[in-house]
């Protein structure tokens, strides 16, 4: 009988060092790992799909580079999730004094996103998202999207766990009444 050996998938916190000890093809691991959570946040942090991955992108060139600013390796993704959130931030605050909204052009609603499943549905939600303050939006995003524990986002956005779990309630909250207003029924 023939055995496999299984060699699990090395962790981050060992990617992390073999990218410090040179091994720089180690850091496509870490990036192909994380990258569609980091993606996923920004664009329902409102981002379009090109903006939402130039911003992954250059979160992780940043991360790269600051590498061994990396204090718990361990932590690789939420300290580069922390990255792409002050990029999506800083963004956000430029952008919004910079441009006009897209939902402003004309017919902007008759165009379809190519990642759309069901488009209205899809951009209800989307609606709905971009009705909260950006700080509640973020933590919804962090704990119902990317599945980070309260704690961990409290880390991230440099709150307490329980303006997290606040945030969290009172963006749930503003979801519900949103769609209810819009019809939407919970099943």
């Amino acid at each position: 009988m023939m055995t496999q050996t299984m060699l699990a998938a090395p962790t981050d916190a060992e990617l992390v060092q073999q990218v410090l000890n040179g091994q720089r093809d180690a850091y496509a691991d870490l990036v192909n790992r994380h990258q569609d959570l980091v993606y996923h946040h920004a664009c329902g942090m409102g981002l379009d799909h090109d903006t939402s991955a130039d911003l992954t992108q250059d979160a992780f060139i940043k991360a790269y580079h600051r590498l061994r600013d990396c204090h718990d390796p361990a932590c690789f993704r939420a300290w580069v999730f922390r990255i792409a959130r002050n990029l999506c931030l800083d963004y956000l605050k430029n952008v919004r004094r910079l441009t006009v909204p897209f939902s402003a052009l004309p017919n902007a609603d008759r165009i379809r996103d190519a990642h759309d499943d069901d488009p209205e549905t899809r951009k209800l939600l989307r609606d709905a998202l971009e009705t909260l303050p950006v700080a509640m939006r973020e933590a919804f995003l962090l704990k119902h999207d990317a599945g980070y524990t309260y704690e961990e986002i409290a880390e991230m956005t440099d709150a307490t766990p329980s303006a997290v779990k606040m945030r969290v309630h009172r963006a749930r909250e503003a979801l519900r009444d949103y769609l209810i207003e819009r019809g939407v029924r919970a099943a």
